[in-house]
């Protein structure tokens, strides 16, 4: 796969717009390894390999375990996962496959049992925000660095 541009170089404005947006996402007060795990399944869900490679990378450098890592994909069938995890990661797949089901009145109810309304906003940016990062990447073919064959 080659690079198609560098919507950096290609849109300057606007990308320094997406970048506050990432920063006050990344301090906007929810846990640090919970957005590991945020970005992680929706860059898993939208087959971004830079963002995988990326997130998973700083999770680690966080101090998140492989075995967690690898079992995102999996988190369904995993008890590694806290039910505050679970609620996060549950939503995430709603909002980012939104155009399917939405979202119910049952996984709402779910996931105010273990957010508040503050919270469920800022982790439904957060989803929001690496779906923009996954859809930039994705789109334009982002290749993730190669650090071993």
């Amino acid at each position: 796969m080659t690079p198609r541009l560098n919507f950096y170089e290609k849109a300057p404005d606007l990308m320094k717009r997406v970048m506050a947006l990432n920063t006050a996402v990344n301090e906007c007060g929810l846990e640090p390894s919970l957005l590991h795990l945020i970005k992680l399944r929706a860059s898993q869900i939208n087959g971004c390999s830079y963002c995988v490679d990326m997130h998973s990378n700083e999770a680690r450098e966080d101090g998140e375990s492989e075995q967690r890592l690898y079992l995102v994909a999996a988190w369904k069938e995993s008890p590694l996962f806290s039910e505050r995890e679970r609620a996060a990661l549950a939503w995430v797949e709603a909002v980012t496959l939104i155009a399917g089901e939405g979202v119910s009145d049952g996984l709402y109810k779910a996931a105010l049992a273990h957010f508040s309304e503050e919270e469920l906003s800022k982790l439904t940016v957060a989803v929001g925000m690496i779906n923009i990062w996954n859809r930039l990447c994705v789109s334009f073919h982002a290749i993730h660095p190669v650090r071993q064959a």
